[in-house]
């Protein structure tokens, strides 16, 4: 089986449900992973995206705020979610196609603007997230495994626009890294899109305060891709859709690809 996954962080998918349309119309990934949909799944757009060819979704949603899905045109079950940290959000979700490969699609916390749990609860939150995941890795040992999603944390200094100015800033701190890592060792994960691209500045967010954005590019890589050591070598063709970035009325975060020869 071969397939593209993308993922993409939409920031409300019924407010951005046409860029959603174009992406999909334009770059036709068999499988796209978003995270913030910010609808309860009763109001998610079905009926736009089965027209595309999408007919399987598994989701979980939330008024207002969190929520991710996963949108397949090949067959996948749901097989559950997690709530890390028992936060009550809807932050996690997985799907497995007929292959045996399983999807999990994380939103991790965002972890608010003050990198210290003492003073900012958020933070505190986005760490207690990430251990876990930590927690979890290391008990199920995931296998025949991709992981996506909006992880909040660029953990890189080729992943942040100037290493040295975000090192006091939340989704750069050394105790993200650190927990990111711990994460990532507990699974096995390999970094597919590091992988695939493996040397130089990559980005797949910019901040809406930005006047310009593309010209500032004070950008950072949040969003991943990442796959369990038995498949990971299976995977090539990743890319980061730095265009939609320019859409009109768009997320502040891009696609994210990859593909795999399964």
């Amino acid at each position: 089986m071969s397939f593209t996954l993308a993922t993409w962080n939409i920031n409300s998918v019924r407010l951005r449900e046409a860029l959603v349309a174009r992406l999909l119309t334009e770059e036709a990934p068999d499988i796209l992973c978003l995270q913030e949909i910010k609808t309860p799944v009763d109001k998610f757009p079905l009926d736009l995206f089965h027209s595309l060819g999408y007919r399987y979704i598994v989701a979980r949603g939330q008024k207002g705020y969190n929520g991710v899905a996963i949108l397949s045109k090949l067959p996948v079950m749901d097989v559950g979610d997690k709530d890390f940290a028992n936060l009550g959000h809807a932050r996690h979700v997985a799907a497995r196609l007929e292959n045996g490969v399983t999807i999990h699609n994380f939103y991790v916390p965002a972890g608010g603007d003050i990198p210290d749990r003492e003073q900012n609860v958020k933070f505190g939150q986005k760490l207690d997230f990430l251990t876990e995941m930590r927690d979890w890795f290391r008990w199920e040992r995931p296998d025949r495994a991709i992981l996506v999603g909006d992880l909040n944390i660029a953990p890189r200094e080729d992943d942040v626009w100037n290493h040295k100015q975000l090192l006091k800033i939340v989704s750069h701190t050394p105790i993200e890294v650190d927990h990111l890592h711990a994460a990532m060792e507990a699974g096995s994960w390999v970094d597919v899109t590091r992988q695939d691209i493996p040397s130089g500045l990559l980005y797949s967010w910019w901040s809406y305060r930005a006047a310009d954005w593309d010209a500032a590019d004070k950008g950072r890589r949040l969003d991943h891709i990442w796959a369990t050591p038995d498949i990971a070598g299976a995977a090539h063709g990743s890319r980061i859709l730095r265009p939609c970035r320019g859409w009109e009325q768009p997320s502040d975060h891009v696609p994210v690809f990859a593909s795999f020869d399964l």
